[in-house]
């Protein structure tokens, strides 16, 4: 899915989403980025279970994410690359990061040098624990994450500390990992005691203030 905005674009925003593998059910910040200017490029995935996923098919995220950058055919603007859960981990892969495979194996993946920022959203950070896989991340990361989230909980950020990059966090107080969906899944709530409505409306204000 690539859209693009009425006026001249600002920069390409490169959207990856979660393990559903779905664009669409990120509405709220996909309008909001074309509507500030951007065009979007969100390619659309295979839905997987996070406790089966294989290698190839969270390579295929990354690799599916350089190739609809390709697509959009502007070489001309900047690239923000963002993304939930492991939308997020692609996204860092774009910028550099280099990923290893529960086993112990490097895994390939694509790297965009056009990629001047990234924006993970409650992003999965597990396969960057080995020693030097953050040596090549050095454009600005901002992280938004969740207080009640139990699938990447902040603490989780730490693992980009090691990178030569300069890492900012932003946490939301009570939001749990899925909230970040403006179309929650069959039989998913907000988190209790979560005003979903309010929590997207200001964090697609602070997406769009991150894109500047």
């Amino acid at each position: 899915m690539i859209i693009a905005p009425d006026r001249d674009p600002r920069g390409v925003v490169l959207f990856a989403p979660g393990a559903g593998g779905d664009p669409a059910r990120y509405g709220a910040l996909i309008t909001a980025a074309r509507d500030a200017g951007f065009i979007v490029a969100a390619p659309v995935h295979e839905r997987f279970d996070v406790r089966t996923v294989t290698d190839g098919q969270v390579r295929e995220r990354a690799i599916s994410l350089a190739e609809v950058l390709r697509e959009t055919g502007r070489e001309d603007v900047p690239v923000v690359a963002t993304g939930h859960s492991v939308g997020g981990w692609a996204a860092l892969c774009l910028a550099g990061a280099q990923p290893w495979s529960r086993d112990g194996h490097r895994l390939s993946v694509p790297v965009e040098a056009r990629v001047s920022k990234v924006i993970a959203l409650a992003p999965t950070l597990g396969w960057f624990r080995a020693p030097g896989a953050l040596d090549r991340l050095r454009v600005p990361v901002v992280v938004m994450t969740g207080a009640a989230d139990r699938v990447t909980p902040p603490s989780t950020v730490d693992v980009l500390r090691a990178a030569p990059a300069t890492i900012s966090v932003r946490t939301y107080p009570g939001v749990g990992h899925l909230d970040f969906l403006t179309s929650l899944p069959p039989n998913v709530s907000p988190t209790p005691g979560l005003d979903h409505h309010a929590f997207l409306a200001t964090l697609t204000q602070d997406f769009v203030r991150e894109l500047a």
